[in-house]
């Protein structure tokens, strides 16, 4: 398996000072990579999320997913991607649960008083201030983006229309065949590009994690222990905002596809804040980024409307079919 070669940039000092040379060059950079790539490492500054926060987390989603299965499956959600997933034939390595707005702490309270009706005061508290943290980082790369592109007088109204989901997932070793450690290896999440606008993930030491080439080829991502993954989701290849409206680039970012492959003997876990548009957002691409080199590409809907299509049809194409012009 070959090494992924993705941009690594760095958030901190000046970098991240509104106005800077540094800050406007950064953005440059987030934006080629999004361009280029689809996805980069994001390296943080240490003394926002320390190494110990994201120790504890992990340490605190082993608990979680070690519950017994009737007491995980009680969190049902209606919403698409939600609920408690696992022990599922069609993905037998891959468990997960997903909270809507985790950096209010009431959501984190109630999901948490579900698993552990006696109270996990550390797991609430850790879940919420880590959720908390990558909301904070998850925008600040929107905002660059926006900021990019010229548009980032757009960029409150952007936010005002936009919800987050929060994500903890495990990924589990596959059985040995008895061909020996670090032979065995599966899929333990399917390809697929992500929907919603920006995913940060935040990954233990176990690597997993391959996106796929122009060209068609997997690489695997080797993710340094306190880094970040940025990945372009499609609400992102037409997202800015105009007015009170959701819009587009236009075709202009690529949205990275990537899988999830296990082997060895350790589980992966990981967790991801995905930032999206809400149900009743309208995306539209604004006149903006429209022209002769960049004709329109998509026509307006509602965000929940495509939602609701992708999950009925799980094409990888869904988006040019369901909105391309």
């Amino acid at each position: 398996m070959a090494k992924a070669e993705i941009p690594t940039l760095y958030f901190s000092g000046e970098a991240l000072s509104s106005g800077s040379e540094s800050r406007r060059e950064l953005c440059n950079r987030v934006r080629k990579a999004c361009e280029s790539h689809g996805c980069f490492l994001l390296m943080y500054d240490h003394g926002n999320i320390p190494a110990k926060l994201r120790q504890n987390l992990f340490v605190s989603m082993k608990a979680l997913f070690d519950l017994p299965e009737d007491t995980k499956t009680k969190y049902v959600n209606p919403k698409p991607y939600r609920s408690y997933t696992g022990r599922s034939p069609v993905i037998p390595f891959y468990e997960s649960f997903g909270l809507d707005d985790a950096h209010k702490l009431g959501q984190v309270q109630d999901f948490t008083n579900l698993m552990w009706p006696q109270g996990n005061t550390s797991f609430c508290e850790i879940l919420h201030v880590m959720s908390s943290k990558m909301l904070e980082m998850n925008l600040m790369v929107l905002k660059m983006i926006f900021e990019s592109f010229g548009m980032e007088k757009h960029y409150d109204s952007h936010i005002q229309d936009s919800t987050s989901l929060f994500k903890v997932m495990k990924y589990i070793a596959p059985p040995s065949n008895g061909r020996g450690s670090g032979e065995d290896s599966a899929i333990a999440l399917r390809a697929h590009r992500d929907k919603n606008a920006i995913t940060i993930l935040c990954q233990n030491e176990v690597q997993g994690l391959e996106v796929e080439s122009k060209d068609g080829e997997w690489a695997r991502v080797m993710v340094p222990q306190d880094a970040f993954v940025v990945i372009v989701g499609e609400a992102l290849k037409v997202i800015n905002a105009k007015l009170s409206q959701l819009v587009w680039s236009n075709g202009r970012l690529e949205a990275a596809r990537h899988r999830v492959v296990i082997n060895g003997k350790e589980d992966r876990y990981s967790c991801a804040l995905f930032s999206m548009p809400k149900e009743e957002s309208k995306i539209e691409v604004p006149c903006e980024l429209v022209d002769k080199d960049h004709p329109l590409l998509y026509r307006p809907f509602i965000f929940s409307d495509y939602i609701s299509y992708f999950v009925s049809k799980l094409s990888d194409d869904a988006l040019e079919i369901y909105a391309g012009i």
